[in-house]
């Protein structure tokens, strides 16, 4: 079963705009979904850059979110927990590329049969091994961002 995931913002593949930008006010985007499994304890969401040299470019980590959660709003501060990022931040940290390219930016998300319970600060990588084994569905939505 696939999530379905979306955002007012943008649509698939389209530009990210730049208020959800480091060259705006960085505020995260309205995202919202269906899709989410019966049996579902917990969801993650991870948005990253596989576009950045050297390595992917994590700008965003939550887990532990409430499985009957369907929506985070603009700007989203609340339930779960954010894990570090590649800015090592507990926060959203929008696209960023440097000038002249354009990259892409993976929203994904994540229907887990567990809670995590990672302490806070976790990275990409933690959560990624702990949902090993736990994924029921998931979903992701591609945006771009170019400088």
């Amino acid at each position: 079963m696939a999530i379905q995931l979306t955002s007012k913002a943008f649509t698939e593949g389209d530009n990210i705009p730049k208020r959800f930008t480091c060259d705006g006010t960085n505020t995260s985007p309205q995202l919202a979904w269906t899709g989410i499994p019966n049996g579902s304890k917990s969801l993650a969401l991870i948005m990253d850059d596989p576009d950045a040299p050297g390595r992917t470019f994590v700008h965003w980590v939550l887990y532990d979110l409430p499985p009957d959660l369907i929506e985070l709003a603009e700007g989203y501060k609340g339930v779960g927990v954010a894990g570090v990022n590649s800015y090592r931040k507990t926060s959203y940290n929008g696209p960023c590329p440097p000038p002249g390219s354009t990259h892409r930016y993976y929203f994904k998300l994540y229907a887990l049969d567990a809670a995590l319970n990672l302490s806070s600060g976790s990275t990409k990588e933690d959560i990624e091994k702990a949902m090993q084994g736990h994924i029921l569905a998931w979903g992701q939505l591609m945006g771009k961002y170019g400088r």
